[in-house]
């Protein structure tokens, strides 16, 4: 089974501008997340798609594969389909590329659902949310899922509403994707749904169409990843604490 890993990675962004080149105790942000990957024992290629030239040379200096893709794309999974052409693979996962925490097993657990059950389209983590305020924060994206492991719905609400405690779990989806290459090529070409717009997140076109994603809980731990000024120096103090820096 041929698995492509591919890092999305867009300089421009709301509410931290050149993210991916943003200096993490002596390497870019985009460099501690490749290392990272590189470390999973399932992938057979693992590149940077990008739309910007600092990055794709940021990438290139630290000895890494970058393509350069269009800068029109809604979405980092329609830039990891354009980066995917013309590639040799079965499985192509989508390895968010703000994480410079990344345990790389997630990368191997993510490609594992797909390899194990031929007939999943796509895959992606969720680990147990015991924190009530997480529970409750909008930024934290919640999941539920079937008997069989096959998400039912993705919410920035609460979900399930517990009303009477029965011991079920609630579950953070931890944002990391595997598709079928053949698949990926479909979805991304797949119109915009009301849930999906409604609560801004991607993946609820997936379930929408009436396509499966199943859902694995990982056996790693989920390091924080960095959307604002305040994630880079959280993560700049564990990255320091541990290396000494």
């Amino acid at each position: 089974m041929k698995i492509l890993g591919v890092i999305p990675a867009r300089y421009e962004s709301t509410r931290l501008p050149g993210k991916p080149l943003a200096d993490i105790c002596g390497k870019t942000l985009i460099r501690r997340v490749y290392e990272q990957a590189a470390k999973s024992s399932r992938l057979r290629r693992l590149l940077v798609a990008t739309d910007d030239e600092r990055i794709l040379a940021e990438v290139r200096s630290f000895g890494g594969e970058c393509v350069l893709t269009s800068r029109e794309h809604p979405n980092g999974t329609s830039r990891v389909a354009e980066a995917a052409e013309g590639c040799d693979a079965d499985i192509v996962v989508n390895i968010q590329g703000d994480e410079p925490l990344l345990d790389p097993v997630m990368i191997d657990e993510t490609a594992q659902v797909l390899a194990e059950d031929g007939t999943v389209p796509s895959s992606t983590l969720c680990v147990p949310l015991k924190d009530d305020g997480a529970v409750r924060d909008p930024n934290t994206v919640k999941v539920v899922l079937d008997l069989r492991g096959y998400a039912l719905y993705f919410s920035r609400s609460p979900i399930p509403f517990v009303r009477v405690k029965t011991g079920c779990p609630v579950y953070r989806h931890i944002g990391i994707y595997g598709f079928r290459k053949d698949f990926l090529n479909t979805y991304v070409g797949l119109p915009a749904t009301p849930l999906s717009s409604a609560e801004s997140l991607e993946q609820l076109r997936i379930l929408e169409h009436g396509y499966a994603m199943k859902v694995a809980v990982t056996k790693a731990e989920a390091g924080p990843g960095v959307d604002t000024p305040e994630d880079l120096e959280a993560v700049r103090l564990i990255i320091g604490s541990a290396s000494g820096v």
